[in-house]
């Protein structure tokens, strides 16, 4: 009794200095429409998983080393080593996505529901915010595994950022920490996936309960019962004093037995699929490497790879921007009026819309290939206004810019991949060398081929893509590439070039080319 006694002043002294008590009795307590129930449940289970990944978070991070040198075998050695920690990997990835796919579920039943008019307008603008940065979590948690899906994951991402205007090259450097993908990149990304965005996660959640406990849980909408601003509050309090239940235990209940459930899910998918990754050794002169995001992402892998050239970039840099911010303003473009579903067919019509497109974007990801054109050796000639009046050594590089499977990634007269930029034009945007730096040491999301190409494969490739001025395509003067300052001028083309007299190479080319193309097999 006497220590009943010491804790109750405890607990009373505490109380009197910080209110908890007050505040934790109100949470628990508080009233909450009657309807609220397994719609409502996806919420807490988005926290329940946030909870496992701070948890499992901090027991990964006194243990992964942060360093480009030893990120990769810190995995392995966590997997392989550590009793039960290829256990814990699996538990933070996959609680990553379960809580990704919780909070997508709980927005898509809020707008469903019309739960973001009035009063509740900044709960959902916490809610964007915190979804953006669980994203960001996401995404920043598969870059930690240092394999080769991170590193090209990166290249892609520099590339995006690179193509802002006017900014993109020190904006590709502030996120790389420098001009290439190093442990400076690591290191920021670390910071960023175990310091910043954790904390603004903690800070968006606890704002979040907040607005939900002042603007209260919303009841299931029904016909007839329309949002008006001028008596809502006044509605809602009443009807919730009447029939109103405790949200502990009545609501709690519920919530607890779906996140009992889930946690159970979570433990059993990471038991059964284990961790995820690493992959392939983070390595740029592995070419063969598929490189692909986690399933959350797959949907925008597919439509980086299947947008158009001329639309890529303004949509990559305008279509996520103004996607939030119209998500954010949502609330105050419709503040009142009916929120039940069947009273609100076009919000019904664009939620079909956008879900269908994530999914067939999202298959798209999984089964494509990470160029969208795999086949450019058999499918695709080299049109023969490209390689008509060229040199010998310039002949051959069209040929090994096909054995080299470079249209795979680029198009050449609209045709072709579409990961990297055309190739029409590539002569007025690089210089020999830097064409020659390029194929040999990669860049942006371009594997290095300095290992897979002989250096007389690699003299003869930049030799024929310097012919690609986007011009008129103009006959070229038999041995100009021989002129190139600072070259051989006698360069070694590949074996199987034709190395004979300069004077009638542009003759005994064109007779081997067809009226249309030139089918290099």
């Amino acid at each position: 009794m006497k220590s009943s006694g010491v804790i109750g002043k405890t607990l009373g002294w505490v109380d009197d200095r910080t209110g908890l008590v007050a505040v934790t009795e109100h949470a628990m307590f508080h009233k909450v429409p009657r309807s609220a129930k397994w719609w409502y449940v996806f919420g807490s289970a988005t926290l329940m998983f946030f909870i496992v990944q701070l948890v499992t978070g901090v027991l990964l991070t006194t243990l992964f080393v942060p360093s480009a040198a030893e990120a990769y075998q810190s995995l392995v050695y966590i997997d392989e080593k550590i009793p039960m920690g290829w256990m814990l990997r699996a538990l933070h990835g996959w609680s990553s996505n379960a809580m990704c796919i919780m909070m997508l579920i709980h927005m898509t039943q809020i707008f469903l529901h019309g739960t973001y008019k009035f009063p509740r307008e900044l709960t959902w603008v916490a809610g964007v915010a915190l979804c953006v940065t669980t994203l960001g979590l996401a995404f920043t948690g598969q870059i930690m595994r240092w394999d080769a899906n991170a590193y090209w994951g990166l290249g892609i991402g520099a590339a995006i950022v690179d193509r802002v205007p006017l900014a993109g090259n020190w904006l590709r450097s502030v996120v790389l920490g420098g001009p290439d993908i190093s442990g400076a990149t690591l290191s920021r990304f670390f910071a960023l996936h175990v310091f910043i965005l954790p904390g603004t996660a903690i800070g968006l959640i606890g704002l979040h309960l907040i607005l939900v406990l002042k603007g209260g849980i919303s009841e299931m909408p029904k016909v007839g019962q329309p949002i008006e601003p001028e008596t809502y509050r006044e509605e809602y309090e009443s009807r919730v004093k009447k029939t109103g239940v405790p949200f502990f235990p009545d609501a709690a209940r519920r919530d607890m037995v779906f996140c009992g459930a889930a946690l159970i899910g979570l433990i059993g998918l990471a038991a059964w699929y284990g961790p995820f990754g690493p992959g392939p050794v983070p390595s740029p002169t592995i070419i063969e490497v598929a490189p692909r995001p986690d399933g959350l992402f797959l949907w925008l892998f597919a439509v980086l790879a299947l947008l158009p050239p001329d639309t890529e970039t303004f949509l990559i840099l305008v279509g996520p921007p103004v996607g939030i911010a119209f998500l954010a303003a949502l609330p105050f473009l419709s503040p009142r009026g009916e929120r039940a579903p069947s009273r609100r067919p076009i919000s019904v019509i664009i939620l079909c819309i956008i879900v269908t497109a994530l999914a067939v974007l999202t298959w798209l990801g999984e089964t494509s290939p990470w160029s969208p054109v795999m086949k450019a050796w058999t499918s695709i000639p080299t049109p023969i206004e490209y390689v008509r009046h060229r040199s010998p050594l310039e002949l051959q590089g069209a040929i090994q810019l096909q054995y080299a499977q470079c249209r795979n990634c680029h198009s050449i007269g609209g045709e072709g991949g579409k990961r990297g930029p055309a190739l029409d034009d590539v002569a007025t945007r690089l210089s020999w060398d830097q064409l020659v730096r390029q194929i040999q040491q990669g860049g942006g999301n371009m594997p290095a081929y300095g290992k897979n190409l002989s250096s007389a494969e690699t003299e003869a490739l930049v030799a024929f893509l310097s012919t690609l001025d986007g011009g008129a395509l103009p006959a070229r003067i038999p041995g100009a590439m021989e002129r190139q300052p600072g070259r051989d001028q006698s360069p070694t083309a590949d074996p199987r070039a034709d190395t004979g007299a300069d004077t009638g190479a542009d003759t005994d080319a064109d007779t081997e080319l067809d009226s249309d193309t030139v089918a290099i097999r």
